[in-house]
């Protein structure tokens, strides 16, 4: 029967009328209640059942009714809050919040001295609003009659007895002693008297002594029965009087739950504590100064980590929001929000602080926006990629050029947390074009941060920008005059080792290493030579790798030579003078005929002057001009500069592609000419007018310059008697009078006949070298210097 009845209990539960949808049963112990746990079907939030079973307990039917009505009309914060209540021929349910038992966190031993501190004020507030302004006895002040809500705080139910003491015949009189674990939990005057003696003794005393026994419990896990009390055992010491005062065996000289909220709350009182002054000011940030704001967030940093997680993300959060969004809390209470914000979950912390944290970042204050950036480590990875890109990125462009260094310097630190939430688009586009203007910031703290910021950044940059953009960067600041920009270029290089390529190695980075070596700071020289020996070792390793040579091998014995090598000088010669002279010689005797005109160079100037032997008397610097048959027409020079002009670039279809080469464009190459190779690009025109190239001969040896120093050396002697020099025509070989050079557009081929000068010499062949090597030295394009002494202008 018993079967029966609560199917049909159950049955009317799930109906359609019924607005909760039931759960699993929460044991509560020591209960005329069962509860049970629910979610209401119009929102899905989560709720209580406290369901009374009207045919299994019909002599107790009186306490359920009392307990339903008493919490249908008392409202408090400190009582627990009712949604509905339901009843019917068999049972009676009350809908509350949900709610948690206070016995399961007394069983684990869960809660801190100061949470239970906390929740011990909560409960004798409610007590004191109940005996004096409600004017009732609850009657079962005990660890069953407390529930803990979804915010953590201390909810006060069990109003079975609950009683107004301006009744005559008040339900605590005649059901009191009907209460589970009577006995156990009444007071001394009850326990000899019964109920009815309340009505001589001070109304409130029944409900302090009620109290006293929920602090012996709550700090010493178990109450047995009076005899316990005491002694205090775990309750802290400046409690210990006013506790003994509650659980006074004579009611008259019992204090009330008012005058033990009154002295805790005295100054140094047990209830003077962070968490308890947190709870009353909640409510009211928004409307305090800013002395009262600081010390409210002084008393929130002070709490220690475990405090109590769920009423700060349900009570204290919210007004925290409102504060820093709308009441200009600032950055002090953004630094509150996160430190509760790191106990959420990530589900959580994306719905409820996501959407905030993207409008903060959108505010133009600048204190507000270095709080961002200073906690970004600790919530970049609880938001959504797509809200980094679209969202927060965009608003943190404008501090890598904002006016205030601390928000630039953050900012750049900030892209370190930030970069594996960014697209590629935006980290080899956008960003590498930012960090190139803070590259060359005016601030050498941000300089030397950008070069540690990328440096920590390489794997992130792609394959195709990484090595050219790190190397310039590097390379610039390895020319800063800035000691830790050095240093912290040459630290970036040696952890960035492995995204170089071996002949990037060789060629670009260990000779701009080299400079460092003799660095005027120590820390920089041994930072140096850390960096040179990892780049050293690498190489080395690359080098013995490659072959002995990539030459075709040498025909065998048998084999017929064009022309045999000359032999000059004795057969001792070094195997490299062998080589550059039988080179040099070869040359030489395939050379027939006269030299035609000079052929027109990529706007290289003329060649500097050089001098031949003479007879006997001055040795004139001569140029070389054109023949007057062959006049050449006036072109301007093109700048003769180490970069070569490249063709015009069609422009690419995809807008990806046009803005990777600007993002190039930006940072330079190292190869660049002057020190322009990081800047931005710039406006400063290159001067026409610089001197001409040294000759460049391929690296082989200069041997028509020893071949004249031989002849100068020879003019000196005098001749023979009999010997005349022979005069070479102006057909033969066309000179100036020394002069200095002209350019080719300088009406070049129009000088006259008789201005030039006639040169005699006994070496024709000697002449007509001279000029095939001076025609090579005007084609050959100037090669780059990497240790251009123009790089480091821009910081000087």
């Amino acid at each position: 029967m018993d079967f029966l009845k609560s199917a049909v209990a159950s049955a009317i539960a799930k109906s359609s009328s019924f607005p909760v949808t039931l759960g699993d049963r929460i044991d509560v112990g020591e209960s005329i209640w069962a509860l049970l746990s629910g979610t209401k079907k119009d929102d899905g939030s989560p709720c209580c059942v406290f369901n009374f079973d009207i045919n299994a307990n019909k002599a107790r039917l009186p306490l359920a009714r009392n307990a339903a009505r008493k919490l249908r009309t008392l409202r408090h914060p400190g009582v627990i809050r009712v949604i509905d209540v339901i009843e019917n021929e068999t049972n009676i349910y009350i809908i509350t919040e949900k709610v948690t038992p206070l016995a399961w966190h007394i069983r684990r031993k869960s809660l801190s001295e100061e949470t239970i501190k906390w929740g011990l004020y909560t409960v004798s507030s409610t007590l004191k609003f109940i005996n004096n302004d409600a004017s009732s006895v609850h009657g079962a002040i005990r660890v069953s009659s407390i529930f803990t809500s979804e915010s953590g705080e201390w909810k006060l139910g069990g109003f079975e007895v609950l009683s107004s003491m301006n009744e005559d015949d008040a339900i605590i009189y005649n059901y009191g002693g009907l209460l589970p674990e009577s006995n156990r939990y009444a007071p001394p005057e009850v326990a000899n008297g019964g109920w009815s003696v309340i009505k001589k003794n001070p109304l409130g005393a029944p409900d302090a002594y009620g109290l006293g026994v929920l602090i012996f419990e709550t700090f010493n896990g178990s109450f047995m029965g009076n005899d316990q009390l005491t002694q205090p055992r775990s309750v802290p010491a400046n409690m210990v009087q006013s506790y003994r005062r509650l659980v006074n065996a004579n009611p008259k000289m019992r204090s009330n739950s008012g005058q033990f909220v009154d002295q805790g709350k005295k100054v140094g009182g047990f209830f003077e504590t962070p968490l308890i002054h947190i709870t009353e000011g909640a409510d009211s940030l928004g409307l305090k100064n800013e002395q009262e704001r600081d010390d409210f967030l002084g008393e929130l940093d002070s709490l220690t980590d475990d405090f109590p997680e769920d009423f700060f993300r349900m009570k204290i959060l919210p007004e925290l929001l409102k504060s820093v969004e709308f009441g200009g809390g600032g950055p002090s209470v953004f630094g509150a929000i996160m430190k509760i914000g790191l106990k959420m979950s990530d589900d959580e912390f994306e719905s409820r602080l996501g959407p905030v944290i993207i409008r903060l970042f959108a505010s133009p204050d600048r204190a507000m926006r270095v709080c961002l950036l200073d906690n970004l480590p600790l919530m970049i990875d609880r938001i959504p990629q797509k809200d980094v890109n679209g969202k927060i990125w965009p608003a943190m462009t404008g501090g890598f050029t904002d006016g205030a260094p601390i928000v630039r310097e953050q900012t750049v630190k900030a892209v370190l947390y930030i970069i594996s939430k960014l697209s590629d688009r935006i980290i080899n586009g956008e960003l590498l074009r930012l960090l190139a203007k803070t590259a060359n910031d005016e601030q050498p703290g941000i300089r030397t941060n950008t070069t540690i910021c990328l440096g920590k950044i390489a794997k992130n940059l792609g394959v195709a920008s990484r090595s050219k953009v790190l190397i310039a960067a590097f390379g610039r600041s390895l020319r800063d005059p800035f000691v830790h920009a050095r240093s912290a270029a040459l630290m970036a290089l040696n952890a960035t080792i492995d995204v170089f390529s071996d002949d990037d190695c060789a060629t670009k980075i260990l000779p701009a290493l080299c400079i460092s070596l003799v660095d005027k700071e120590k820390i920089v020289r041994d930072q140096a030579n850390k960096a040179l020996d990892s780049y050293l070792q690498r190489v080395r390793k690359y080098a013995s790798t490659l072959p002995d040579t990539i030459l075709a091998p040498e025909p065998g014995p048998g084999a017929a030579t064009a022309i045999a090598p000359a032999r000059i000088g004795n057969q001792a010669d070094t195997i490299w003078a062998g080589w550059a002279i039988s080179s040099f010689t070869n040359k030489t005797a395939g050379a027939k005929g006269e030299m035609g005109p000079a052929a027109a160079t990529n706007g290289a100037n003329l060649l500097q002057t050089q001098s031949l032997p003479t007879s006997g008397r001055t040795t004139p610097t001569i140029n070389v001009i054109r023949e007057k048959s062959t006049p050449t027409p006036s072109r301007t020079p093109m700048p003769q500069t180490a970069k070569m002009t490249q063709p015009p670039a069609t422009e690419p279809e995809d807008p990806w592609e046009e803005e990777a080469q600007d993002t190039m464009d930006a940072w330079g190459t190292m190869d660049d000419e002057g020190d322009n190779f990081f800047d931005a690009p710039s406006d400063t025109k290159v001067s026409t007018t610089r001197p001409a190239a040294n000759f460049d001969d391929g690296g082989e040896p200069d041997f028509a310059g020893w071949l004249a120093a031989q002849s100068k050396a020879k003019s000196q002697k005098p001749l023979p008697k009999g010997l005349t020099k022979t005069a070479i025509t102006s057909s033969s070989l066309n000179v100036r009078p020394t002069a200095p050079a002209r350019s080719v557009s300088a009406n070049a081929g129009t000088a006259p006949i008789a201005n030039r000068t006639v040169l005699s010499t006994t070496k024709p062949g000697a002449a007509v070298l001279m000029k095939k090597d001076m025609k090579k030295e005007v084609s050959k394009p100037k090669e780059p210097d990497i240790n251009d002494d123009e790089w480091g202008e821009g910081w000087d």
